[in-house]
């Protein structure tokens, strides 16, 4: 069925023959001579003749003029960036650093205030327990041998 031919091909699967085409040259032509136009006004046409006699006819191109270099910083701007947000970040954690110092101060000083109220009202209340020893303005209570008898006091 698919039996090879003379080519390694299986049969059913012939190439076309092979055409070639040559190039023809083009005679050439003479053109008219160059007529001046109005600079400015409509792109001139110029035609160039060239050593084989051929004359080559188009619009003159300007020479494409190179863009001006943009004048690079000599830093790059994520440079400056990083550089700002790392002063930022500086100035940030010294806030913090003064903030956790200032609530460290406060703290100590509420306890202190604290603890000195406890003293001096401590101090205040044990002068008036010890001074009622003295007799004036007091009431003198005179604890006699008394009998409790079921729970009941008679004095």
């Amino acid at each position: 069925m698919n039996e090879p031919t003379a080519y390694g091909r299986p049969a059913g699967h012939e190439t076309a023959a092979v055409e070639v085409h040559t190039p023809t040259p083009l005679p050439p032509t003479h053109t008219a001579p160059l007529v001046p136009v109005q600079p400015g006004t409509i792109p001139s046409v110029a035609s160039v003749v060239l050593p084989d006699g051929r004359v080559v006819t188009g619009y003159a191109i300007e020479p494409a003029k190179p863009e001006p270099v943009a004048h690079k910083p000599a830093v790059s701007s994520a440079a400056v960036n990083v550089a700002l947000g790392g002063v930022g970040f500086l100035a940030v954690c010294g806030g913090l650093l003064m903030l956790t110092t200032f609530i460290t101060a406060l703290t100590a000083l509420i306890t202190q205030l604290v603890i000195l109220a406890a003293v001096v009202f401590g101090g205040w209340i044990a002068v008036q327990v010890f001074s009622a020893t003295g007799g004036k303005g007091g009431t003198t209570v005179n604890i006699r041998k008394a009998v409790i008898k079921r729970n009941k006091f008679y004095g």
